[in-house]
């Protein structure tokens, strides 16, 4: 995996940032889900790197990155504490303005730095998520059957903790497989496996949840009108829920001044695994036209 990936750890404000990195050209950081680490960007990131200068980062809470306790108002793992943490890491490696994707957590991260650092980001590319706000407004029965995991997640620490710990592969294969499709992940599985069974990391994934459901529908709401001024790219598989239950394209032109592009791609959630292929060509291809 990765090879000839630099590892590195880098020091931003509330502690350390790990992250890979290679390749010559624009600099394209891509932003990882749950239960995931950087990990998941194995087998599209080395080809990317042919054009890109790839930064591969896990997430606060998640990998071999910095862990903050839990707070009553969870704001440790808002979105926005969670981009400042890849904003200040792009800037210790040089880079003022960069590319960005980001799947599944690593999508609401990213939105969050389009919204807050509007200079830094050239361009976004988000996989496999509608915005929270609007994704929450629109629950019904069907989305909250599909992804019972928001409202398990968000329950009261540490009850889901507790519970996840019992067995916390059981839960992450559980994830993976359900929302896929039976994929096989192969050795990336016992990866994500490594940190996600930390009980600390158990506990930061679930704040990552409670936040989205208080703190950053606080954000999101107050910045309803704001739109983004750069390009922005939408993929979802289209077996998957968000495939399913959203029109993407639709929701997502309300949160730009301009015109959104994207499409389905022949894959469950997990896309850049499932459908390496299409991933690398869309998202080289749309970036590439950026410069």
């Amino acid at each position: 995996m990765f090879e000839g990936f630099k590892k590195k750890f880098i020091k931003v404000n509330k502690g350390k940032i790990f992250c890979r990195i290679k390749g010559n050209g624009p600099p394209l950081l891509l932003l990882h889900g749950y239960p995931q680490t950087h990990v998941m960007w194995y087998k599209t990131a080395p080809e990317l790197s042919k054009n890109f200068t790839v930064v591969v980062a896990d997430l606060r809470g998640y990998g071999n990155s910095l862990v903050l306790p839990g707070s009553k108002n969870h704001i440790n793992y808002s979105k926005r504490e969670m981009a400042k943490d890849m904003i200040q890491l792009m800037n210790k490696l040089n880079f003022k303005k960069f590319f960005l994707a980001g799947h599944d957590r690593g999508g609401r991260v990213a939105h969050r730095m389009a919204r807050d650092f509007r200079k830094k980001i050239l361009a976004l590319c988000v996989l496999d998520i509608c915005p929270t706000l609007d994704t929450y407004e629109t629950t019904d029965r069907k989305f909250a059957k599909a992804y019972f995991h928001w409202f398990f997640l968000i329950q009261p620490s540490l009850l889901p903790e507790r519970m996840i710990m019992s067995d916390p592969r059981k839960w992450m294969k559980s994830c993976l497989h359900k929302w896929s499709g039976e994929h096989k992940f192969g050795k990336a599985e016992e990866a994500y496996l490594k940190s996600f069974k930390q009980k600390k990391r158990i506990h930061a994934s679930c704040e990552d949840y409670r936040a989205s459901d208080t703190i950053d529908l606080e954000h999101d709401k107050k910045d309803k009108n704001k739109k983004l001024n750069i390009p922005i790219q939408v993929l979802w598989g289209k077996n998957g829920v968000i495939g399913k239950q959203f029109n993407s394209i639709k929701i997502w032109q309300k949160y730009s001044k301009k015109k959104i592009v994207g499409k389905a791609i022949e894959s469950g959630h997990f896309i850049p695994e499932q459908n390496p292929k299409q991933t690398i060509i869309q998202l080289r291809n749309f970036f590439l036209k950026q410069i």
